[in-house]
């Protein structure tokens, strides 16, 4: 399993559950329960999504009285984007080319006798 950071944060976005679960943390903070509500899985079950968001840095948990509570680190998800952003840049390029190259297939191709008239 990898370890670097960048390996961590995108293993943790791999799972749907997990994702839905920062979606709700980018409203405001939350407690396992209050995550587990949309959910059919057991508390636990959320508890270990719960671990895996936090190790790769997308969470952070506290602790006030019995209550603890989640709530959204962004910067793993800027840390993402950026790399990201790299080779949307090379497709979006990749993609202007391919849609040149198309065109000029498109246009009508001049013929010998075109020329003659």
């Amino acid at each position: 399993m990898a370890t670097d950071r960048l390996s961590m944060i995108f293993a943790a976005l791999a799972d749907p559950t997990r994702r839905a679960i920062l979606a709700r943390l980018a409203e405001g903070e939350a407690t396992v329960s209050e995550l587990a509500e949309p959910f059919s899985i057991s508390l636990p079950a959320i508890s270990r999504h719960l671990k895996v968001l936090e190790q790769a840095g997308l969470i952070t948990r506290s602790r006030t009285a019995q209550w603890r509570s989640s709530s959204l680190n962004p910067e793993p998800l800027r840390e993402a984007t950026a790399w990201m952003e790299r080779y949307r840049r090379f497709w979006d390029t990749s993609f202007d080319r391919l849609d040149a190259h198309l065109r000029r297939l498109q246009q009508p191709q001049s013929t010998p006798d075109d020329e003659q008239q």
